[in-house]
Protein backbone atom coordinates (compact mmCIF):
# COMPACT_ATOMS: atom_id res chain seq x y z
CA UNK A 1 0.00 0.00 0.00
CA UNK A 2 2.90 2.57 0.69
CA UNK A 3 4.87 1.87 -2.80
CA UNK A 4 1.30 2.45 -4.21
CA UNK A 5 0.91 6.27 -2.43
CA UNK A 6 4.56 6.94 -3.15
CA UNK A 7 4.04 5.98 -6.56
CA UNK A 8 0.79 8.28 -6.82
CA UNK A 9 2.16 11.43 -5.40
CA UNK A 10 5.24 10.89 -8.16
CA UNK A 11 2.87 10.57 -10.94
CA UNK A 12 0.94 13.88 -9.57
CA UNK A 13 4.02 15.43 -9.60
CA UNK A 14 5.09 14.60 -12.74
CA UNK A 15 2.15 15.26 -14.11
CA UNK A 16 2.33 11.87 -16.69
CA UNK A 17 1.24 8.07 -16.33
CA UNK A 18 4.06 6.44 -14.64
CA UNK A 19 2.11 3.89 -12.62
CA UNK A 20 1.10 1.34 -14.78
CA UNK A 21 5.45 1.15 -15.40
CA UNK A 22 5.96 0.87 -12.53
CA UNK A 23 3.53 -1.98 -11.63
CA UNK A 24 4.82 -3.25 -15.07
CA UNK A 25 8.74 -4.20 -12.92
CA UNK A 26 6.51 -6.12 -10.84
CA UNK A 27 5.11 -8.14 -13.51
CA UNK A 28 8.69 -8.68 -15.21
CA UNK A 29 9.70 -9.81 -12.14
CA UNK A 30 6.95 -12.68 -11.93
CA UNK A 31 7.79 -13.15 -15.83
CA UNK A 32 11.22 -13.61 -14.79
CA UNK A 33 10.50 -16.19 -11.89
CA UNK A 34 8.03 -18.27 -13.71
CA UNK A 35 10.65 -18.89 -16.05
CA UNK A 36 13.84 -19.42 -13.97
CA UNK A 37 11.11 -21.55 -11.64
CA UNK A 38 9.98 -23.66 -14.93
CA UNK A 39 14.18 -24.17 -15.82
CA UNK A 40 14.83 -25.07 -12.14
CA UNK A 41 11.74 -27.40 -12.31
CA UNK A 42 13.00 -28.85 -15.59
CA UNK A 43 16.07 -29.98 -13.44
CA UNK A 44 14.11 -31.54 -10.88
CA UNK A 45 15.45 -29.02 -8.34
CA UNK A 46 13.14 -29.09 -5.10
CA UNK A 47 10.48 -26.82 -4.58
CA UNK A 48 12.46 -25.44 -0.81
CA UNK A 49 15.34 -24.54 -3.37
CA UNK A 50 13.37 -22.25 -5.61
CA UNK A 51 11.87 -20.25 -2.62
CA UNK A 52 15.80 -19.92 -0.74
CA UNK A 53 17.11 -18.71 -4.40
CA UNK A 54 14.10 -16.21 -4.72
CA UNK A 55 14.52 -14.80 -0.87
CA UNK A 56 18.46 -14.60 -1.88
CA UNK A 57 17.44 -12.77 -5.01
CA UNK A 58 15.48 -10.11 -3.07
CA UNK A 59 17.71 -9.09 -0.06
CA UNK A 60 19.61 -7.05 -2.89
CA UNK A 61 17.38 -4.71 -4.27
CA UNK A 62 15.94 -4.01 -0.74
CA UNK A 63 19.20 -3.25 0.67
CA UNK A 64 20.04 -0.51 -2.08
CA UNK A 65 16.69 0.69 -1.46
CA UNK A 66 17.45 0.99 1.96
CA UNK A 67 20.56 2.82 1.62
CA UNK A 68 19.43 5.20 -1.51
CA UNK A 69 15.92 5.91 -0.43
CA UNK A 70 16.82 9.87 2.14
CA UNK A 71 15.10 9.40 5.48
CA UNK A 72 11.70 11.14 5.82
CA UNK A 73 10.18 9.93 2.07
CA UNK A 74 6.83 9.60 2.42
CA UNK A 75 6.27 11.75 5.52
CA UNK A 76 3.90 14.91 5.20
CA UNK A 77 4.29 18.00 7.32
CA UNK A 78 1.65 18.15 10.18
CA UNK A 79 0.34 21.49 9.03
CA UNK A 80 -3.27 22.41 8.13
CA UNK A 81 -2.90 22.57 4.02
CA UNK A 82 -2.00 18.81 4.38
CA UNK A 83 -5.12 17.63 6.64
CA UNK A 84 -7.34 20.56 7.19
CA UNK A 85 -9.97 19.54 4.55
CA UNK A 86 -10.72 15.64 4.47
CA UNK A 87 -13.35 15.60 2.39
CA UNK A 88 -16.80 12.91 2.91
CA UNK A 89 -15.76 10.18 4.51
CA UNK A 90 -14.54 7.19 2.30
CA UNK A 91 -17.68 4.64 2.35
CA UNK A 92 -20.20 7.83 1.01
CA UNK A 93 -17.83 8.78 -1.92
CA UNK A 94 -19.60 7.15 -4.58
CA UNK A 95 -16.79 7.50 -7.34
CA UNK A 96 -14.57 6.28 -4.70
CA UNK A 97 -16.58 3.16 -3.99
CA UNK A 98 -17.45 3.16 -7.95
CA UNK A 99 -13.42 2.87 -8.06
CA UNK A 100 -13.69 0.09 -5.75
CA UNK A 101 -15.59 -1.74 -7.71
CA UNK A 102 -13.15 -1.83 -10.57
CA UNK A 103 -10.13 -2.38 -8.89
CA UNK A 104 -11.90 -5.30 -6.76
CA UNK A 105 -12.96 -7.28 -10.30
CA UNK A 106 -9.76 -6.69 -11.95
CA UNK A 107 -7.83 -7.42 -9.23
CA UNK A 108 -9.62 -10.32 -8.98
CA UNK A 109 -9.11 -11.55 -12.55
CA UNK A 110 -5.21 -11.00 -11.99
CA UNK A 111 -5.20 -12.63 -8.69
CA UNK A 112 -7.47 -15.99 -10.07
CA UNK A 113 -4.70 -16.21 -13.12
CA UNK A 114 -1.51 -16.07 -10.49
CA UNK A 115 -3.39 -19.13 -8.54
CA UNK A 116 -5.34 -21.29 -10.52
CA UNK A 117 -4.57 -20.54 -14.40
CA UNK A 118 -1.94 -23.54 -14.65
CA UNK A 119 -4.00 -25.94 -13.35
CA UNK A 120 -7.14 -24.35 -15.28
CA UNK A 121 -5.40 -25.35 -18.52
CA UNK A 122 -4.23 -29.04 -16.69
CA UNK A 123 -7.73 -29.77 -15.87
CA UNK A 124 -9.91 -27.87 -17.68
CA UNK A 125 -8.08 -28.15 -20.91
CA UNK A 126 -5.88 -31.22 -20.93
CA UNK A 127 -2.48 -29.41 -20.95
CA UNK A 128 0.25 -31.35 -19.11
CA UNK A 129 1.80 -29.55 -15.98
CA UNK A 130 4.62 -27.77 -17.96
CA UNK A 131 2.25 -26.59 -20.70
CA UNK A 132 0.35 -25.16 -17.96
CA UNK A 133 3.31 -23.61 -16.52
CA UNK A 134 4.30 -22.31 -20.00
CA UNK A 135 0.92 -20.98 -20.29
CA UNK A 136 1.15 -18.70 -17.52
CA UNK A 137 4.30 -17.19 -18.76
CA UNK A 138 1.87 -16.27 -21.72
CA UNK A 139 -0.52 -14.66 -19.12
CA UNK A 140 2.35 -12.74 -17.39
CA UNK A 141 3.84 -11.95 -21.16
CA UNK A 142 0.53 -9.84 -21.26
CA UNK A 143 0.60 -8.28 -18.14
CA UNK A 144 3.82 -7.33 -18.60
CA UNK A 145 3.15 -5.75 -22.05
CA UNK A 146 0.16 -4.37 -20.91
CA UNK A 147 1.50 -2.17 -17.91
CA UNK A 148 4.86 -0.89 -19.92
CA UNK A 149 2.47 0.19 -23.02
CA UNK A 150 -0.47 1.22 -21.02
CA UNK A 151 0.58 4.45 -20.45
CA UNK A 152 1.15 5.87 -23.44
CA UNK A 153 -2.37 4.55 -24.46
CA UNK A 154 -3.79 6.66 -21.19
CA UNK A 155 -2.28 9.41 -21.82
CA UNK A 156 -3.35 9.91 -26.01
CA UNK A 157 -6.81 8.35 -25.08
CA UNK A 158 -8.38 8.76 -21.72
CA UNK A 159 -8.63 6.11 -18.35
CA UNK A 160 -12.10 5.15 -18.94
CA UNK A 161 -11.55 3.86 -22.73
CA UNK A 162 -8.97 2.35 -22.00
CA UNK A 163 -10.10 0.46 -18.75
CA UNK A 164 -13.31 -0.21 -20.68
CA UNK A 165 -11.17 -1.52 -23.46
CA UNK A 166 -9.03 -3.72 -20.90
CA UNK A 167 -11.78 -4.90 -19.36
CA UNK A 168 -13.36 -6.21 -22.60
CA UNK A 169 -10.80 -7.66 -23.52
CA UNK A 170 -10.25 -9.83 -20.34
CA UNK A 171 -13.39 -11.02 -20.16
CA UNK A 172 -12.77 -11.86 -23.95
CA UNK A 173 -10.57 -14.14 -22.99
CA UNK A 174 -11.62 -15.68 -19.70
CA UNK A 175 -14.92 -16.38 -21.88
CA UNK A 176 -13.05 -17.86 -25.14
CA UNK A 177 -11.20 -19.95 -22.21
CA UNK A 178 -14.33 -20.84 -20.39
CA UNK A 179 -16.85 -21.47 -23.27
CA UNK A 180 -14.68 -22.65 -26.37
CA UNK A 181 -12.85 -26.25 -26.17
CA UNK A 182 -9.98 -26.14 -27.75
CA UNK A 183 -6.44 -25.99 -26.57
CA UNK A 184 -5.05 -23.80 -28.74
CA UNK A 185 -7.75 -21.08 -28.48
CA UNK A 186 -7.29 -21.55 -24.49
CA UNK A 187 -3.45 -20.97 -24.78
CA UNK A 188 -3.92 -18.00 -26.65
CA UNK A 189 -7.01 -16.29 -24.60
CA UNK A 190 -4.40 -16.18 -21.87
CA UNK A 191 -2.15 -13.37 -23.52
CA UNK A 192 -6.16 -11.36 -23.62
CA UNK A 193 -6.67 -12.39 -20.04
CA UNK A 194 -3.34 -11.20 -19.11
CA UNK A 195 -3.60 -7.95 -20.88
CA UNK A 196 -6.70 -7.13 -19.84
CA UNK A 197 -6.37 -7.46 -16.23
CA UNK A 198 -2.77 -5.88 -16.85
CA UNK A 199 -3.94 -1.97 -16.12
CA UNK A 200 -6.71 -2.73 -13.79
CA UNK A 201 -4.78 -1.93 -10.21
CA UNK A 202 -2.72 0.95 -11.35
CA UNK A 203 -5.27 2.54 -13.21
CA UNK A 204 -7.85 2.78 -9.97
CA UNK A 205 -4.86 3.81 -8.02
CA UNK A 206 -4.12 7.14 -10.32
CA UNK A 207 -7.53 7.11 -10.42
CA UNK A 208 -8.11 7.58 -6.14
CA UNK A 209 -4.98 9.73 -6.13
CA UNK A 210 -6.59 12.78 -8.27
CA UNK A 211 -10.35 12.53 -7.65
CA UNK A 212 -10.91 13.93 -4.59
CA UNK A 213 -8.84 15.90 -1.70
CA UNK A 214 -6.52 13.43 1.05
CA UNK A 215 -5.21 11.71 -1.39
CA UNK A 216 -2.97 9.33 0.27
CA UNK A 217 -6.21 8.25 2.41
CA UNK A 218 -7.79 7.15 -0.83
CA UNK A 219 -5.35 5.25 -2.22
CA UNK A 220 -4.48 3.25 -0.01
CA UNK A 221 -8.52 2.19 0.43
CA UNK A 222 -8.35 1.32 -3.06
CA UNK A 223 -4.89 -0.45 -3.39
CA UNK A 224 -6.42 -2.49 0.80
CA UNK A 225 -9.60 -3.36 -1.91
CA UNK A 226 -7.20 -4.56 -4.44
CA UNK A 227 -5.01 -6.67 -2.15
CA UNK A 228 -8.59 -7.96 -0.48
CA UNK A 229 -9.70 -9.43 -3.94
CA UNK A 230 -6.12 -11.09 -4.24
CA UNK A 231 -6.89 -12.64 -0.99
CA UNK A 232 -10.34 -13.40 -0.79
CA UNK A 233 -10.72 -14.64 -4.53
CA UNK A 234 -8.34 -17.81 -4.83
CA UNK A 235 -9.97 -19.22 -2.19
CA UNK A 236 -13.47 -18.64 -3.51
CA UNK A 237 -12.28 -20.36 -6.67
CA UNK A 238 -11.34 -23.48 -5.33
CA UNK A 239 -14.38 -23.76 -3.52
CA UNK A 240 -16.20 -23.14 -6.88
CA UNK A 241 -13.46 -25.20 -8.56
CA UNK A 242 -14.19 -28.21 -6.29
CA UNK A 243 -17.73 -28.60 -6.72
CA UNK A 244 -18.34 -27.20 -10.04
CA UNK A 245 -15.18 -27.76 -12.04
CA UNK A 246 -12.43 -24.72 -12.58
CA UNK A 247 -13.51 -23.46 -15.87
CA UNK A 248 -17.07 -23.20 -14.41
CA UNK A 249 -15.90 -21.38 -11.31
CA UNK A 250 -14.29 -18.86 -13.81
CA UNK A 251 -17.84 -17.51 -14.32
CA UNK A 252 -17.86 -15.28 -11.33
CA UNK A 253 -14.20 -13.62 -12.85
CA UNK A 254 -16.33 -12.84 -15.88
CA UNK A 255 -19.17 -11.68 -14.22
CA UNK A 256 -17.04 -9.57 -12.25
CA UNK A 257 -14.23 -8.38 -15.12
CA UNK A 258 -18.13 -7.51 -16.94
CA UNK A 259 -19.28 -5.16 -14.41
CA UNK A 260 -16.04 -3.22 -14.32
CA UNK A 261 -16.30 -2.05 -17.83
CA UNK A 262 -19.69 -1.14 -16.96
CA UNK A 263 -18.71 0.80 -13.95
CA UNK A 264 -15.44 1.97 -15.79
CA UNK A 265 -16.84 5.89 -15.38
CA UNK A 266 -15.48 6.16 -12.29
CA UNK A 267 -11.80 6.46 -13.12
CA UNK A 268 -12.68 9.75 -15.50
CA UNK A 269 -9.97 12.29 -14.53
CA UNK A 270 -11.38 15.58 -12.90
CA UNK A 271 -12.00 18.53 -14.89
CA UNK A 272 -9.18 21.43 -14.53
CA UNK A 273 -11.33 23.46 -12.44
CA UNK A 274 -12.45 20.73 -10.51
CA UNK A 275 -8.78 19.03 -9.95
CA UNK A 276 -7.42 22.96 -8.95
CA UNK A 277 -10.17 23.03 -6.52
CA UNK A 278 -8.89 20.28 -4.46
CA UNK A 279 -5.57 21.27 -4.70
CA UNK A 280 -6.24 24.76 -3.41
CA UNK A 281 -8.43 22.99 -0.69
Amino acid sequence: VAINVEGAAVEREMNKTVLPMMHGFYSLGTLAGAGVGMALTAFGVPATVHILLAALVGIAPIYIAIQAIPDGTGKNAADGTQHGEKGIPFYRDIQLLLIGVVVLAMAFAEGSANDWLPLLMVDGHGFSPTSGSLIYAGFTLGMTVGRFTGGWFIDRYSRVAVVRASALMGALGIGLIIFVDSAWVAGVSVVLWGLGASLGFPLTISAASDTGPDAPTRVSVVATTGYLAFLVGPPLLGYLGEHYGLRSAMLVVLALVILAAIVAKAVAKPDTKTQTAMENS
